[in-house]
């Protein structure tokens, strides 16, 4: 899902390119086939679980098409981003960040297909760590463990997709969501990429009075996010402070992608 806190990214033409240190900057340019400068200015934290490659991708690839008039569509932008974060990832992308990113909103993605769900009203918490992580190398440590003993990370991936499939018919339910959240995360602690920070900061959310947390993200570090109560949301922000983390009170972009007037 998306959520409220953006990165703003102003493009400008050019004859010569300028020089950046960003992989996923650069694979935009390139396969727009222009070239030109580029401001970034962002709202959230990087390397922290909560799709800001993908954001900063998809939000370069539509300032590209918006200052040069290539009139690629919504449905483009999310999988020529998709395309250049599998690249500069090398395979272990997910199409959900740049979906979501694009679209706004909550994205099912299953397999191939990319499907909107209904907006919901939900009062979100995220907590980071300030415990920076390395998404690729999170990745490739479930992958060991998978191969090491895949009877067990089978039945424990195919746990967090049941989980998640019957997560989605309780969105109106928020203390029923919170229960799925619970186990999602127990489950992802199991599978080797929990962190005692971001453990601390969910038993703290749930203390405070979330309905649910879990981390979010990769894992090894990063964000967790906590499903509140709206009564309850800076109660459960203080507590997630007071173990040493920033927050971030929050809720669902329903938007996606779009052209700021003024930044």
């Amino acid at each position: 899902m998306a959520i409220k806190p953006r990165v703003f990214v102003t493009v400008r033409r050019s004859k010569h390119s300028h020089s950046v240190s960003s992989p996923y900057i650069q694979n935009c340019f390139a396969d727009m086939g222009v070239t030109g400068s580029v401001y970034i200015k962002s709202q959230f934290p990087s390397s922290s679980g909560l799709g800001s490659s993908a954001a900063v991708t998809v939000a370069t690839l539509c300032a590209i098409n918006d200052e040069f008039g290539l009139e690629k569509t919504r449905e483009d932008i999310a999988n020529m981003a998709f395309a250049i974060e599998k690249k500069v990832q090398k395979g272990r992308a997910s199409p959900t960040d740049t979906a979501v990113s694009s679209y706004g909103g909550i994205v099912l993605i299953t397999g191939t297909s990319r499907r909107r769900l209904p907006p919901q009203n939900l009062h979100i918490v995220i907590g980071d760590t300030l415990v920076s992580h390395n998404t690729s190398q999170m990745v490739e440590q479930v992958s060991e463990l998978k191969k090491k003993h895949p009877e067990i990370v089978s039945h424990l991936l195919d746990a967090i997709e049941g989980v998640s499939l019957n997560a989605i018919h309780h969105f109106d339910n928020p203390e029923e969501l919170g229960f799925y959240m619970d186990m999602n995360h127990a489950l992802l602690d199991a599978l080797g990429v929990g962190h005692p920070a971001l453990s601390r900061l969910v038993l703290a959310a749930r203390a405070a009075g979330a309905f649910g947390a879990k981390l979010t993200g990769a894992g090894g570090g990063g964000c967790m996010v906590a499903l509140c109560p709206k009564g309850l949301k800076h109660r459960v922000a203080k507590a997630i402070e007071a173990c040493n983390a920033r927050t971030i009170v929050t809720g669902i972009d329903t938007e996606g992608a779009r052209r700021e007037k003024y930044v």
